[in-house]
C-alpha cells in the first residue's frame, strides 16, 4: 500500500488499519534510517566497516519484515471481527464462534509481538550506532532510535490489548512473561541511548 493510501485508510472511520500497522510503520520507518545511518558509515575496509556493512544488512531485513507486518496487523484484526460475525443460534454454532473469536484473539498477538522483538533489535543498532556511526548522521539515529521505541511501546500495548479477552491461562501468562522480558531489554537501551544523546549535546555533536 502506498503510504499516501494508507494514511488516508488510517484516518478513516474503518477499524482497520490501526494502531498496531502504524507501530508497524514506525518500526519500518526507523529500520530505513538505521540502514541509511549504518551506510554513511562505512569507510574503507576495517572492522568498522564490516560491522556498519553487517547492521545496514539486518535492518534492511528488518525493514521489509516490519513492512508486511503493516498488512499482516490488520488482517489479523479483521479476523477478530469476522469471528464475531459468525452465527449463533444454536449451541453448537455459539461454541464454534466462541472459540473462533479465542483463537483470532491469540493470532492478533503475534505480529505485535514480532514488532516488538524486531524493534528490539532496531534499538541495540542504534546504540551502536550513536557511539560509532558517523556523527553527522546522529539526530537520524536518534530519530531511528525514538521510533523503534514507539513501535515497541504499540506493539506491548497491542498484546496486552488482546490478552484481555483470552481465556487460555497457560497463553496469558506465556505472552505476559514475553512482554516482561521484552519490556526490560527495551528500559536498558532506551535509558543508555537517551543518556548517549544527553553526553553528546553537552559535549557538542
Amino acid at each position: 500500500m502506498q503510504l499516501e493510501r494508507f494514511l488516508e485508510a488510517l484516518a478513516s472511520d474503518r477499524p482497520t488499519p490501526g494502531g498496531g500497522s502504524a507501530s508497524a510503520l514506525a518500526g519500518a520507518l526507523s529500520a530505513s534510517l538505521v540502514a541509511m545511518v549504518a551506510g554513511l558509515s562505512c569507510k574503507g575496509r576495517g572492522v568498522q566497516t564490516r560491522e556498519m556493512r553487517e547492521i545496514r544488512k539486518k535492518a534492511l531485513a528488518i525493514r521489509e519484515r516490519l513492512t508486511r507486518a503493516i498488512e499482516e496487523d490488520a488482517g489479523s484484526y479483521e479476523a477478530v471481527l469476522k469471528a464475531f460475525r459468525l452465527p449463533r443460534e444454536g449451541e453448537r454454532e455459539r461454541l464454534y464462534r466462541s472459540r473462533s473469536i479465542q483463537r483470532a484473539y491469540q493470532g492478533a498477538t503475534v505480529t505485535p509481538q514480532k514488532v516488538c522483538e524486531l524493534s528490539l533489535r532496531l534499538l541495540e543498532f542504534s546504540k551502536i550506532l550513536l557511539a560509532r556511526g558517523n556523527r553527522n548522521a546522529f539526530s537520524d539515529t536518534g530519530v531511528a532510535a525514538y521510533l523503534a521505541d514507539t513501535a515497541m511501546g504499540g506493539g506491548v500495548l497491542n498484546i496486552r490489548i488482546n490478552l484481555g479477552s483470552i481465556r487460555d491461562k497457560t497463553f496469558r501468562r506465556e505472552k505476559e512473561r514475553a512482554i516482561r522480558d521484552l519490556s526490560k531489554k527495551r528500559d536498558r537501551l532506551i535509558a543508555a541511548i537517551r543518556k548517549e544523546i544527553q553526553k553528546s549535546f553537552q559535549l557538542g555533536c
